[in-house]
């Protein structure tokens, strides 16, 4: 006689809701369970299952939970009756509170928070096991719990007065395929060619019949583009002297992603500036961040040095610093910069970011050269789009297709919760037009799954990140917010926008108390009916008017302000050729007027819509940030 692992002692269970509770005992025999004076008894099924719904209970607690059978008795001690939440997603939801900017949640008593961190390993094949135990929440237990959860639990706590439960199912580097379940995935067209080309693989008889890959580094020997040599080197593309006005122009630092070009490469910058004459002879640094992937860089003709996978796992987000020697420094201060950026898979490019591209006297003397803005580029190798075929990887990996839905959500049905918070998306940013149709069918899928009807799911919104950019450009990072956003349309969801809170320079952004906190005042506001703002300004409408102004409406939007007073920033403009500049902006009451003296008819304005819109300052009278967005669909 046993409960299934998820209700073992200082466990939470959902209050003011029927609560289901099952275990395994003898077949066909007669299990009670008794729970703060309520009983309730079944016969265990062929297999030993069995399963009872009690009546919901208020909050409160400590209570004993306790099965009885012929042939034993199982107790659960010190469970809570209160609010139970699952924390999921990828890795800034597994993101632990230690590694954060605040730390830890401070002095305040949170032991009638209780905390549960899912370790169950992927595998194919629906699983009733759960890794993982509750335990009562402190400073040494929630250093290692999921920082985004912890700040969202205590939120709640803090303003609900009740026990709080706190479920972290995340796995870093994960996409919603993995999450969704397959009868869900085979309704999207994309979903079913994954779990087609998943199931050929780890059904086929031999790996080899099935024309796929073991792993990712099997990828890497013998499926990934294979540099065939340098070429542009032999074309002179290096020196000094070399004409590259027939070239195009990138604005650096920047993925080429961005700019037109979705493949993989190997691709040459070029850029020559003037130093002052009086550094000829002396020795400098040529300081370019960092280059995704590989590079082999060159000034006046000479390599000065270069970094490859070879050199660490972490090159492809390494700044790169090189040292020249006094004599590459010419009399007349001329320096012609060459790199050979080569990215094998994903994205590629000189991604900064701008203020570590500089040239600079060795010893710090002079005032650096900046080198950010236009460089010149040619493309040496194209080879395509190129991806490790991630759905095949196998029956133990997590980016399986529905994987972890078999082995992380399933064994947590029907567990009694109140909702959910989702913090994914960095692993589908390439594809946010799948995601944009993923994701209303898994929260859709989950929902089903649990059978508690339409229970809340909340979003986190994707954080900036990347470089920044001079001028509008495209970004996917943007569209897969613009998903997220579009996900609203199904009932009980909520978003809370992270576009302030991120790192330019790491996928990871520290602070997760923001994040954590945004999410509970969705939740207070909606699901607890607290009142107050949800969210910061959403999108709604936008109208042409007559002077060749946009004006946009937005939910939520209250009170429309600029963070810092200034005029709102990082807002695009364009016309029917569908080329945007920068907009001049205003607020008008609760609505948001662009307009450019140079388009007389606008047809689209875009507002924060960048990997990285480090200058975006729209927010609501409560001070929350405005979520990305476009009035366009180009």
């Amino acid at each position: 006689m046993r409960f299934a692992p998820l209700f073992h002692d200082h466990a939470v269970l959902q209050r003011d809701q029927p609560m289901p509770i099952w275990g395994s005992a003898s077949p066909g025999e007669t299990v009670e369970v008794t729970l703060a004076g309520l009983t309730a008894s079944v016969i265990a099924g062929d297999t030993g299952a069995w399963l009872v719904r009690l009546p919901g209970l208020p909050a409160g607690g400590p209570h004993e939970l306790v099965a009885t059978a012929r042939s034993g008795r199982a107790v659960a001690r010190d469970l809570l009756i209160g609010e139970v939440w699952v924390c999921s997603g990828q890795s800034n939801m597994e993101w632990q509170l230690k590694d954060t900017e605040q730390g830890d949640l401070g002095d305040e008593d949170v032991a009638r928070i209780r905390l549960l961190t899912i370790t169950t390993p992927a595998r194919l094949g629906r699983t009733s096991a759960i890794g993982g135990s509750w335990v009562v929440a402190n400073s040494t237990t929630l250093a290692t719990f999921s920082a985004v959860g912890g700040w969202f639990g205590r939120a709640l706590h803090r303003e609900l007065g009740v026990p709080v439960g706190l479920i972290c199912n995340a796995w870093g580097g994960t996409r919603i395929q993995a999450w969704t379940s397959r009868q869900s995935l085979v309704q999207d067209p994309s979903g079913l060619d994954d779990v087609r080309h998943f199931e050929g693989y780890v059904f086929a008889r031999e790996r080899a019949e099935a024309g796929t890959f073991t792993s990712f580094e099997d990828w890497e020997q013998r499926g990934a583009p294979r540099d065939t040599g340098n070429a542009g080197l032999a074309k002179g593309w290096a020196g000094v002297g070399f004409a590259d006005q027939a070239w195009r122009q990138m604005p650096l630092p920047a993925h080429w992603q961005q700019h037109g070009h979705p493949g993989s490469g190997i691709f040459w910058f070029r850029r020559t500036v003037t130093v002052p004459k009086n550094w000829a002879g002396r020795a400098c640094v040529l300081h370019l961040g960092a280059i995704d992937k590989h590079d082999d860089t060159y000034v006046n003709g000479e390599r000065v040095g270069g970094l490859t996978w070879s050199d660490g796992p972490e090159t492809w987000r390494t700044a790169r610093s090189y040292q020249l020697p006094g004599q590459l420094v010419r009399a007349d201060g001329t320096v012609s910069i060459a790199v050979r950026a080569r990215s094998h898979v994903f994205s590629g490019g000189m991604t900064g970011p701008a203020t570590a591209m500089r040239l600079e006297i060795a010893d710090g003397s002079m005032a650096a050269v900046p080198l950010a803005g236009d460089w010149r580029y040619e493309i040496e190798q194209d080879w395509g789009m190129s991806a490790p075929p991630q759905m095949q990887w196998g029956a133990d990996n997590p980016n399986s297709p529905y994987i972890l839905f078999d082995s992380r959500i399933e064994p947590l049905l029907p567990y009694g919760i109140r909702g959910t918070i989702w913090y994914q998306g960095e692993s589908n940013a390439d594809e946010p037009a799948l995601y944009a149709r993923l994701m209303p069918g898994m929260i859709r899928d989950w929902r089903r799954a649990w059978g508690q009807g339409d229970f809340p799911f909340l979003q986190v919104q994707l954080a900036n990140f990347m470089p920044a950019h001079a001028q509008p450009v495209r970004s996917d990072w943007a569209a897969l917010r613009e998903a997220q956003l579009h996900a609203l349309a199904e009932p009980a969801t909520g978003l809370a926008v992270a576009i302030d809170v991120g790192d330019a320079d790491d996928i990871h952004p520290r602070d997760k108390r923001t994040v954590g906190q945004r999410l509970a005042r969705w939740a207070l506001s909606t699901t607890y009916g607290r009142g107050g703002a949800a969210s910061g300004p959403l999108f709604a409408a936008a109208t042409i008017e007559s002077a060749g102004r946009m004006r946009c409406r937005f939910r939520h939007g209250d009170g429309l302000r600029t963070r810092d007073g200034g005029v709102p920033r990082h807002v695009a403009i364009a016309g029917n050729d569908r080329r945007f500049i920068w907009a001049e902006a205003a607020i008008e009451g609760d609505t948001l007027v662009a307009w450019h003296p140079t388009i007389h008819r606008p047809a689209a304005v875009r507002y924060a819509w960048a990997d990285n819109p480090d200058t975006c300052n729209l927010v609501n009278g409560d001070g929350l940030p405005a979520s990305p967005f476009r009035t366009d669909s180009w």
